[in-house]
C-alpha cells in the first residue's frame, strides 16, 4: 500500500506553521503496514490542488490531504474538491448536528458561516470530527482513496486513528511493518557502515537498514516486511543478536532511550552517583542528566569551571600544571575529575575541557580538542577526542560521548581505543 501526504496552507510554506501533521500521519500509516511514498506542501490555491491530486492518484492507492475545511473565504479544499470529483455540496443534517451541539457546549450561536460547513460534496463519505466543525471526506476512485481532513493537529489526529485507519484497514490488506531502532556512540556512520559491511550483506529481502546519524550519535533502524508479526519480530532479534558480536561495545540502548535515560538506568542499576565539573561543555552534561525525572537519585551537582582560576580554587587543579600543559589536557582534566570527585562525595565524576571553537585553536590543539576524564572508585581515566570545528556540535558530542564513558565505567565494560 502506497501513500502519500498533501498538506495544504500558506503558513506552511512561509514557515509560519512548522508542519508536524505529517511527520505523525506518517509514523502511523507506517505502523500500519502503509508506506508513504511522498509529502507535498502545497499553497491554498485551486490549481495547486488539483494538479496535486492528479499526479497522486496516478502513483498512490491513498492520498491523504490536511488543511483548508475551515470556515472562512479562503479555506477553498472543500469546493476544489467537488470541482475534481465532478459533484455538488448537498447539507448534511448528521453534520449539522455535532456542529450545533459543539456550539452548544460552548454556549454560542452558530451563525450562517459555521452552518455551511455541515454542507459537504455529494459523493464523499463524511468522517466525523468530535473536537471540530470541519467534518472529513472520503472519496473513492478507480479502486483509490482520497481522504480531506482538517489541518488543526487538536482535530485531525483522533479523525486519523479513529475514521481513516480503520475504514483502510477493512478496504485494503496491509502487510506487517516492523521497526527497530539501533542506538550507537562511539564511531562515525562511515565507520559504522564498515564495520557491519557484510552482516548488512547478509540481510534478508525483507530487511531494511537505515542509517540515520546525528552529531555523537547514529541510530540503525531496521524494517521487517512481511505476513506474520511474530516471524517479523524473530527475524529483527535474531539479526541483533548477530549485530551485537559485531559492535556491543557501541550500543547504548534501542529504539527511542535518550543517551541520559540509558546512563541514568545503569546508575540506579548499580547504585552509583555522579558529579560533573565541566570546563567547554558548559553545564551540558549536568543538564542531559537531570532532564531525567528521577535523577536526584544518582546526580549529586555540577561546577562549571570555565576559568583557569575556579579550575584552582573550586577543584584544586594545579596552577603550575595549567600553566605548563594549558587547560586543554589529560593532566589538567584527570585533576578536575579528581576534584569533582572529592568534592561531591560521589561515586564518579566526569570531566570536560576542550577547544569547542570557533576560535582558540592552535596548531598543536585545533578547535574540537577535547580531553574527557571520569574520576571513580578505581582510580581515573581520561580519553582525547577531535570533535570538529562546529561549536554546538562540538558540545553536543564530547557530552555524549563523556556519557557513554561512563556508562562502560559504570558497567564494566570500558575498552578505551
Amino acid at each position: 500500500m502506497i501513500a502519500e501526504i498533501i498538506s495544504i496552507g500558506d503558513e506552511l510554506l512561509i514557515g509560519q506553521v512548522v508542519n508536524t501533521n505529517a511527520s505523525w500521519m506518517g509514523e502511523l500509516l507506517n505502523r500500519n503496514g502503509i508506506k508513504v511514498k511522498q509529502i507535498k506542501v502545497i499553497a491554498d490555491d485551486k490549481k495547486d490542488i488539483l494538479n496535486s491530486i492528479d499526479n497522486s492518484f496516478k502513483s498512490a492507492d491513498i492520498i491523504l490531504l490536511t488543511g483548508g475545511l475551515g470556515p472562512t473565504k479562503d479555506d477553498i479544499t472543500k469546493h476544489t474538491l467537488c470541482e475534481y470529483f465532478d459533484t455538488k455540496l448537498v447539507f448534511n443534517e448528521d453534520a449539522f448536528s455535532r456542529i450545533k451541539e459543539i456550539f452548544r457546549l460552548r454556549n454560542f450561536k452558530v451563525s450562517a458561516v459555521n452552518k455551511a460547513q455541515a454542507d459537504l460534496p455529494e459523493s464523499c463519505t463524511p468522517l466525523k470530527n468530535i473536537n471540530g466543525t470541519a467534518s472529513g471526506m472520503w472519496f473513492e476512485k478507480n479502486e483509490k482513496v482520497l481522504v480531506s481532513m482538517p489541518g488543526v493537529p487538536f482535530e485531525m489526529k483522533p479523525m486519523m486513528e479513529n475514521e481513516v485507519i480503520p475504514r483502510v484497514k477493512a478496504k485494503f490488506k496491509t502487510p506487517v511493518i516492523l521497526h527497530k531502532t539501533i542506538m550507537t556512540q562511539g564511531i562515525g556512520e562511515s565507520f559504522l557502515a564498515k564495520k557491519i559491511e557484510d552482516w548488512e550483506n547478509s540481510l534478508p529481502q525483507n530487511i531494511k537498514l537505515a542509517y540515520l546519524p546525528q552529531p555523537g550519535i547514529v541510530r540503525l533502524r531496521l524494517s521487517a516486511t512481511g505476513e506474520n508479526k511474530i516471524k517479523c519480530e524473530q527475524i529483527i532479534a535474531e539479526l541483533i543478536e548477530k549485530l551485537k558480536l559485531l559492535i556491543g561495545d557501541l550500543i547504548f540502548g534501542y529504539d527511542n532511550i535518550l543517551l541520559e535515560e540509558a546512563v541514568g538506568e545503569s546508575l540506579k542499576l548499580h547504585q552509583k552517583t555522579v558529579a560533573t565539573a565541566e570546563s567547554c561543555t558548559g553545564g551540558y552534561i549536568a543538564h542531559l542528566l537531570t532532564s531525567i525525572a528521577g535523577s536526584s537519585s544518582y546526580f549529586k551537582g555540577s561546577a562549571i569551571t570555565y576559568a583557569n582560576e575556579i579550575k584552582e580554587n573550586i577543584l584544586g587543579v594545579s596552577h603550575e600544571d595549567l600553566e605548563k600543559e594549558g587547560a586543554v589536557s589529560e593532566t589538567v582534566v584527570k585533576q578536575m575529575a579528581i576534584g569533582a570527585h572529592k568534592k561531591f562525595e560521589t561515586d564518579y565524576a566526569i570531566a570536560t575541557s576542550g577547544i569547542a571553537g570557533p576560535d582558540g585553536g592552535t596548531e598543536g590543539k585545533p578547535v574540537g580538542t577535547t580531553w574527557i576524564a571520569i574520576a571513580g572508585p578505581d582510580g581515573v581515566l581520561a580519553e582525547k577526542h577531535h570533535f570538529g570545528e562546529h561549536r554546538g556540535r562540538n558540545i553536543r558530542r564530547a557530552a555524549l560521548t563523556a556519557l557513554f564513558m561512563l556508562k562502560k565505567i559504570v558497567e564494566g565494560k570500558y575498552s578505551p581505543e
